[in-house]
């Protein structure tokens, strides 16, 4: 693949841009980079031009100043279509690249094909889980990064037990991407996308394009029926849930969402 920046209203961004046909970008999730996609871009490159984004303040791009709103992470995925010269993209995104992905296709219906929102939520965060962020980030800022003690809390909001019990290769990605995370800028990331994230739902119901919603069975971040009350908002979604899965489905099941994303593109060609 090859790196590429884009200079968009949340910074420079970095993307890694294999492949070439229709444009399929990718968005994780907090904390994660564009690496999160790997088996999607080595099984999509071939038929498509995959675009998998460090989103803003992570990985290769640049790090964030402030907190940013959720319309303005839909400009930035307009800022790299723009650069690309593509007309329409694809939109897959995972936890804060899903609501990101709802939200592009709710503001920009004419440059979107179809949408797969993962282990995502339309609705505002809940007391327990701002508390819970809110210990963390102070945590790691406290510490430096994430670390220590804060390596293990991380791992269970993204992992469940099927991937912690069986995929030692799966413990180790997240346990890498988390620890190198800028952590002032994941601060601003995570105020941003946890205690001030806006309820979608209404905006959600404005969109026209064909849209899968997928949830993991072991998701403790956006359990089942969170994520399922977002696809109810959205008209004529599609909802599966994923067994064995938790909140980073892409990484824990590839082959399995690799499928589910081939076969929403076949049903909607």
């Amino acid at each position: 693949m090859q790196d590429r920046y884009v200079e968009t209203v949340l910074g420079r961004i970095r993307l890694r841009v294999d492949g070439s046909g229709p444009a399929m970008l990718f968005w994780p999730s907090l904390l994660m980079d564009g690496t999160l996609w790997s088996a999607q871009a080595a099984h999509f490159a071939d038929r498509f031009q995959v675009i998998l984004v460090d989103p803003p303040g992570h990985g290769g791009s640049e790090p964030l100043t402030g907190p940013f709103s959720f319309d303005q992470c839909a400009e930035v995925i307009l800022a790299i279509i723009d650069d690309l010269g593509a007309d329409r993209v694809h939109v897959i995104g995972n936890s804060w690249g899903g609501m990101i992905g709802g939200t592009f296709a709710a503001l920009h219906p004419d440059r979107i094909g179809i949408a797969v929102l993962m282990n995502a939520t339309a609705s505002p965060s809940g007391r327990r889980q701002r508390f819970e962020y809110g210990v963390l980030t102070r945590s790691a800022r406290l510490l430096g990064g994430i670390r220590g003690p804060l390596v293990g809390p991380v791992r269970d909001a993204f992992l469940g037990p099927t991937a912690k019990r069986e995929k030692p290769e799966v413990v180790a990605t997240v346990n890498e991407l988390a620890q190198r995370v800028n952590i002032a800028s994941g601060h601003h990331a995570v105020t941003s996308v946890v205690p001030r994230r806006p309820d979608q739902r209404a905006l959600f119901g404005t969109i026209r394009t064909p849209v899968l919603v997928v949830a993991g069975a072991e998701d403790a971040t956006f359990p089942v029926a969170e994520t399922e009350e977002m696809a109810d908002s959205i008209p004529g979604a599609r909802f599966v849930v994923l067994e064995q899965s938790a909140h980073l489905a892409a990484l824990e099941s590839p082959k399995e969402v690799n499928t589910l994303i081939d076969d929403f593109l076949a049903d909607n060609a």
